[in-house]
């Protein structure tokens, strides 16, 4: 079996796709540190390398690696709703669901509500978003943007500006890009760096669709797993709550090869496109075709992760050679993760580990101690009041996530909690399914609302959640305690745990809407 340090990769990437570097002169320090926020999609800590697990010899991330080396990494970062469009409401907003009104794939962000990027433009700062946007509306808080329509395209993907502009579900406008996503949103964000306002900060937000599906990844990168088979998680061999003992279904992994089944017999008729198909696993016995299936899963997600890699690696040339590397704060994240067959499933929209374990580095050179790791309990709703807070800018009220900057700092510590939810887009796809969760260090704690089933995992001891707790002799302690702390900070942030009737109302067969979202009591 080969791992990824015994292949070998020749590419010339990185020095010939950039936009051009000659020797430029380092800009003066202007006192007050730029942002560079970096947040990839669907980009699960077990695909990152530095977190350990099964993958983390297959991870193509010297580049990734090199950052966590020079910087600090968050063991311990969750994210508050486990899908993308909830998800990055929450990281703009430092609000939850209920009060940023993004509940589902389909809400829209209201445009007036206050978000980090209208802070840092009131502190004075310039602003900047490339790539990924997926909020419907127009971006709001930025001076400059071109974002891709709707989640975008791996390929020649459509670029929106304020020009022309039309919300993503009213239809299209801009204007199309030739290249591939992740190199074209670097190649943006390094121009704009390069010719703004040098006498002012900035704070650029860098958003790659990668590695979202569909996984499709650029030609060089086409061969670097060719002959390698990928170790499997030791719960992918759950087969549905009759095995598992909970009541929670969710998607199988079996429903990635419904999908490309589909997209290799009418590819125009599924809604994204594919890499390497046709695919079947017909005739095979069920854990024969998973198998199969997670291979392939693996491989095309990988590539995928590895042009993000690249092109971390081109953005930190460019930082260094402009000069401002002393002060700037480069921060890198995701929206959330995926289970990769953890369960037997695939997606997200769960609080399991794979799903919500969100990775999390920051860099402030001659700030951040280089080489950290921090083991504090981190949600994603903290990420505006956190950076605010550092850059020195006030932190609104309205904010209900917490500063935690002095624990990324090193010199505090705390034993919270963070709340997770989720708020009508569950794994099925179906109303009712509507959960919340408390992660501790230790423990996750959750329920759902459908049918008030609790789950307790040791993830310490039981790292896969494997073992639900619940009703087990001595456990029941810790259960009423991490019940409590959860409906204590639900109470304190109103969350009264409502049904979301959307699905039923407005969600057809394969991903095809019929109307708005709505919520109900």
């Amino acid at each position: 079996m080969k791992t990824f340090d015994q292949l070998i990769i020749t590419t010339g990437f990185l020095a010939s796709a950039s936009p051009a570097m000659a020797d430029e002169k380092p800009e003066a320090d202007s006192g007050r540190p730029n942002i560079l926020f970096i947040l990839s999609d669907d980009h699960t800590s077990q695909a990152w390398g530095i977190y350990g697990g099964i993958l983390s010899e297959y991870v193509k991330n010297e580049n990734i690696r090199r950052l966590a080396a020079e910087g600090c990494v968050l063991d311990n970062c969750f994210c508050t709703n486990s899908i993308s469009v909830p998800s990055r409401a929450a990281i703009m907003t430092g609000a939850y669901s209920h009060h940023n009104g993004v509940y589902t794939l389909e809400d829209r962000l209201d445009p007036a509500l206050d978000n980090i990027a209208k802070r840092m433009q009131e502190g004075g700062y310039q602003t900047a978003l490339f790539g990924k946007w997926h909020l419907k509306t127009q971006p709001s808080g930025f001076d400059t943007f071109s974002v891709f329509h709707d989640q975008g395209e791996y390929w020649d993907p459509l670029f929106k500006t304020a020009e022309g502009w039309i919300d993503d579900d009213k239809g299209k406008s801009g204007k199309v890009e030739k290249g591939f996503s992740t190199d074209l949103v670097t190649d943006k964000t390094i121009r704009w760096i390069r010719s703004r306002d040098k006498d002012r900060p900035f704070m650029m937000c860098c958003h790659f669709k990668a590695t979202h599906e569909p996984w499709d990844f650029p030609e060089r990168l086409k061969h670097i797993y060719d002959g390698v088979t990928f170790p499997e998680p030791a719960n992918m061999m759950e087969f549905g709550p009759e095995e598992s003992g909970r009541t929670f279904p969710g998607q199988p992994l079996e429903d990635m090869a419904r999908r490309w089944g589909i997209a290799s017999k009418d590819p125009d008729s599924w809604w994204c496109k594919y890499p390497e198909l046709p695919f079947s696993i017909e005739g095979m016995d069920k854990e024969d075709a998973r198998r199969k299936i997670y291979q392939k899963l693996i491989r095309d997600y990988l590539r995928c992760g590895a042009a993000i890699d690249d092109n971390i690696g081109r953005l930190m040339t460019a930082i260094k050679k402009m000069g401002l590397e002393d002060n700037s704060i480069l921060v890198f994240t995701s929206d959330h993760g995926e289970l990769f067959g953890a369960h037997g499933r695939r997606a997200k929209n769960i609080f399991y580990e794979e799903a919500v374990r969100v990775p999390f580095f920051i860099k402030w050179k001659g700030h951040l101690e280089e080489g950290t790791k921090r083991d504090f309990v981190f949600n994603t709703v903290d990420i505006m009041p956190s950076l605010l807070s550092m850059m020195g800018l006030p932190v609104p009220e309205e904010a209900e996530g917490s500063d935690y900057s002095s624990c990324i700092e090193g010199k505090t510590d705390t034993g919270e909690g963070a709340l997770m939810m989720c708020t009508g887009p569950t794994a099925v796809f179906g109303d009712g399914n509507e959960w919340r969760a408390y992660r501790t260090k230790q423990y996750t704690y959750a329920v759902f609302k459908s049918d008030g089933q609790e789950l307790l995992f040791d993830n310490q001891a039981d790292p896969y959640q494997m073992h639900n707790l619940i009703g087990e002799p001595g456990c029941e302690a810790i259960a009423v305690s991490l019940k409590e702390k959860m409906w204590a900070k639900m109470e304190a942030i109103s969350d009264t745990f409502e049904n979301n009737t959307y699905y039923e109302k407005n969600w057809v067969e394969d991903r095809r809407i019929k109307r708005t979202a709505t919520l109900t009591g």
